[in-house]
């Protein structure tokens, strides 16, 4: 990511979240488009891997690289909410007919004036699962756990226990599966490790990226070979 893409992210982040800040329901509605335009410039390559989530993906600039092999495309954006996932699902990730889908959502859920509990999380995720399954029934979803962090540190009890719901309902299911790098992430104070995380003390840092990659990489290589 050069120096205007990067700006271009983090203006286009603060816009939607002042716009969904104000309840504005088409908060996202430039990113949804410019992906749309990226998908009719560059048609979708069907069995890719389609990584869907919030900002902690779209500022992931080295998603790609850090994937190789693997074939990945970047749906993340803004402080998207998981009812977000399920609204654009049809405009941004149906059209790629992904083999599997990388889920980082719920943490911006639980931040505000009025934070949604942990059952309304776990059923946004299965709400996002119903709609994958009805629409692609043989692409797995990956939930990236929320992750703890030093900014939202008070609201690690509601986090964690969206979580745990989650893992419970996934492991029921062959083709769900949580990724949960929470340990990485905390430090021997038992909060989180400030070292692995950017100034605004919410999205990691090039440290804080390769440990996610890490987890994520391992994850997908050994389920989707023996997938095939």
């Amino acid at each position: 990511m050069n120096g205007t893409s990067s700006i271009r992210v983090w203006v286009n982040l603060a816009l939607g979240m002042i716009r969904s800040t104000l309840g504005d329901p088409n908060a996202w509605e430039p990113s949804i488009r410019e992906f749309e335009a990226q998908d009719k410039h560059r048609p979708p390559a069907v069995e890719n891997i389609i990584f869907l989530g919030s900002s902690t993906f779209t500022l992931w600039s080295t998603m790609e690289k850090d994937m190789s092999p693997l074939v990945i495309v970047n749906r993340g954006f803004g402080g998207s909410k998981i009812a977000d996932m399920t609204r654009y699902f049809d405009r941004i990730v149906l059209p790629h007919k992904p083999r599997a889908i990388v889920l980082f959502a719920g943490t911006n859920d639980f931040a505000g004036p009025k934070p949604a509990s942990a059952q309304d999380v776990y059923e946004g995720y299965l709400q996002f699962v119903r709609q994958v399954k009805n629409a692609l029934p043989n692409t797995h979803v990956y939930y990236l756990a929320i992750t703890p962090t030093p900014s939202r540190w008070k609201y690690w009890a509601l986090a964690s226990e969206a979580n745990q719901m989650i893992q419970a309902y996934s492991s029921q299911d062959p083709i769900l599966h949580v990724i949960d790098p929470t340990a990485n992430f905390i430090g021997e104070d038992g909060k989180p490790d400030r070292r692995l995380f950017r100034m605004d003390r919410l999205h990691p840092n090039n440290k804080g990226y390769a440990l996610l990659a890490q987890s994520i990489k391992q994850d997908l290589e050994v389920n989707q070979a023996g997938d095939r």
